[in-house]
């Protein structure tokens, strides 16, 4: 399990180093303003539909069918379910792709409704729209590819296909001169990353021997199941989406440069979730569906644990340093070209707003794989639903008195609700079951988080002091390299030895038929 998540959390933060060169030169180019908050919305708007119709719902449903059909009824009847599913998601997307380039002004003005009253802003976000919409084609046949190859343990091209999109569109900023602004250069990059991306994960789904084919769908037992689990998952990925529509709604209809400082603070806040979190759930959901269909429930339970626990550790630091630096990072790491210092400190605000989900959001993917590895994707829908409701209701009374921040402080309101709710259910009903492993490595985190706010509230004076003398413009870079390194060494230390004294130990120990056997064994052992 942890080399597993090793393996895709290095290559997601190969991506999200790249994306942040990424936001960076975005930033230096567009800053926080007109241009920018339309294509955010640009990007947004097909990311919104990927993430409703692909990825957390296709997973969900997929992954467990397609194991439980490999394990019931062999090989070849895993390949014609997975080319039956890729046939009908082709001519879906195709159906998407030309209604939404038909009524791209309708859509922008459902789902952005600010832009609306400035024609010059409203007309470059349709454009811009127009041209980034094919990539949800593309990154939704990707979202297959990726999910049959991680049913097979091959988690390399699909957690690498995202730095496609990262390079893409430095590329296109880089040529942004060629362009009437710079914003038709980045949808553009957007657009040819769809196109490389599914060009990647198809060779290695090819070189693996597990590329579907086109083959006409017929309502079997397998495509039956699936769309009985996937209809409540999209519904639910809906409901989440509802919440972020919710986001760039309210953004749009605030003064301009909301949007984009928004997007600023949600692109870090997304790091910790992307490297940690997803890709965490990314490994335990193919893995927990594979032991549930060989009967090995302790098993599953055991690997969700370790996922928990490893995710608790390195998530929990990032939540500190969010919250307690969040001005000097987003000065540090966006500070230069148009994204002035009053930028950094708007963004800033929203961070560590967006910092108290972090916990939460880094832990659902891990908490969903208790359901969606035995198929149930209605409790999670209803769940869903409750948290979406409440994330919404919180929006809407909190930027009165907080503006903007008030968004990402009722995402993390919502988040804990959904949360809590998860690991609720699935305790009950006796689908997760906490070890001394999990609270163990809770304990010792909390304990290290301490030792590191204690660091940072004491040495960050210091350190700007040090940095200014010694790099004066780059005094911010240099704070924030005193401050991580040495936050680093000592959280590092503490979690190392913490979990030694309390013998724990993350690593994945020999299977031993005769204890798996037994349940009730694992919750007290510390693997």
């Amino acid at each position: 399990m942890l080399r597993k998540i090793a393996s895709v959390g290095s290559w997601t933060m190969v991506s999200r180093i790249t994306g942040f060169v990424r936001d960076v030169v975005m930033a230096a180019i567009m800053g926080v303003g007109p241009v920018a908050d339309a294509f955010v919305i640009a990007l947004r708007l097909p990311n919104h539909f990927r993430t409703i119709f692909g990825e957390g719902a296709f997973n969900a449903a997929f992954i467990p069918t397609y194991a439980q059909t490999r394990e019931k009824n062999g090989t070849q009847a895993g390949h014609l379910f997975a080319s039956r599913i890729w046939t009908l998601l082709l001519a879906i997307q195709i159906l998407l792709l030309a209604l939404a380039l038909a009524f791209m002004p309708w859509l922008v003005s459902a789902l952005a409704p600010g832009v609306v009253g400035d024609e010059q802003r409203f007309d470059l976000t349709v454009t811009l729209t127009r041209i980034t919409f094919p990539y949800l084609l593309f990154v939704t046949l990707v979202t297959m590819l990726s999910a049959l190859l991680n049913a097979h343990d091959r988690f390399a091209a699909a957690a690498a296909a995202p730095i496609l999109l990262n390079v893409s569109l430095i590329a296109a900023l880089a040529l942004a001169f060629l362009f009437p602004t710079a914003g038709h250069a980045a949808a553009w990059g957007v657009a040819v990353a769809g196109v490389l991306e599914l060009l990647l994960v198809w060779v290695a789904a090819r070189r693996a021997g597990l590329a579907p084919e086109l083959a006409i769908p017929r309502p079997d037992k397998a495509l039956i199941h699936f769309f009985k689990t996937f209809g409540p998952a999209v519904i639910g990925s809906a409901g989440v989406q509802i919440a972020m529509f919710a986001d760039t709604i309210i953004a749009s209809l605030m003064p301009v440069g909301a949007v984009s400082a928004l997007y600023y603070a949600d692109r870090l806040y997304q790091l910790p979730v992307g490297v940690i979190g997803i890709a965490a759930g990314t490994v335990l959901l193919p893995e927990m569906s594979r032991r549930i269909a060989e009967g090995d429930i302790a098993g599953a339970h055991r690997s969700q644990n370790q996922a928990a626990a490893i995710i608790l550790a390195l998530a929990l630091p990032c939540t500190v340093a969010f919250v307690m630096i969040p001005d000097l990072i987003m000065l540090a790491l966006f500070g230069r070209g148009a994204f002035t210092a009053q930028d950094a400190a708007a963004s800033g605000a929203i961070l560590a707003a967006y910092a108290l989900a972090l916990p939460a959001v880094v832990l659902m993917r891990s908490a969903l794989s208790s359901f969606y590895a035995r198929s149930d994707t209605v409790t999670p829908l209803k769940i869903s639903l409750t948290a979406v409701a409440v994330n919404v209701g919180f929006k809407i009374v909190l930027t009165g008195p907080f503006g903007v921040v008030g968004l990402a402080l009722a995402t993390a309101i919502g988040a804990w609700v959904n949360l809590g709710l998860l690991l609720l259910i699935a305790h009950r009903r006796e689908w997760s079951a906490a070890n001394a492993l999990l609270g163990k490595t809770l304990a010792v985190s909390l304990i290290g988080c301490l030792m590191l706010a204690a660091l940072v509230w004491t040495m960050q004076a210091p350190a700007l002091v040090i940095a200014s003398r010694y790099l004066g413009a780059m005094a911010a870079e240099g704070a924030l390299m005193i401050l991580a390194v040495s936050g680093a060494v000592l959280y590092g230390g503490a979690l190392l030895v913490g979990l030694r004294v309390a013998g724990v130990s993350l690593r994945p120990r020999q299977k031993n038929p005769g204890r798996e056997a037994v349940p009730g064994r694992d919750s007290q052992g510390a693997e």
